[in-house]
């Protein structure tokens, strides 16, 4: 009996716990993508970019410390241009 209750207790538990972290992932990569954002301005002030420029992500990493983030759900991150945010690889993580 008491098998079958912590059985039943693990099902109604797992699925919980499944969004949990999904949903923390998710939190922790917007965070990363706001570090990355307010790195890429940085730059992008100091060397008097305009919003049509390229961005150089070799440049931008240097106001990072500790360098690029790594996503918690085995994403990569981009930049493309100066007037763009950067961006993740998983679907859903969107600042």
């Amino acid at each position: 009996m008491v098998v079958t209750v912590l059985g039943m207790l693990a099902l109604l538990a797992t699925p919980s716990f499944v969004n949990a972290r999904t949903a923390s992932r998710t939190k922790a990569c917007i965070n990363n993508l706001r570090q990355l954002n307010g790195a890429k301005d940085q730059w992008a002030m100091e060397y008097s970019k305009s919003e049509s420029d390229s961005v150089v992500m070799n440049e931008v990493l240097l106001y990072l410390k500790g360098g690029l983030p790594r996503c918690p759900a085995s994403g990569t991150y981009a930049f493309t241009v100066v007037a763009t945010g950067a961006t993740c690889t998983v679907a859903g993580h969107v600042q």
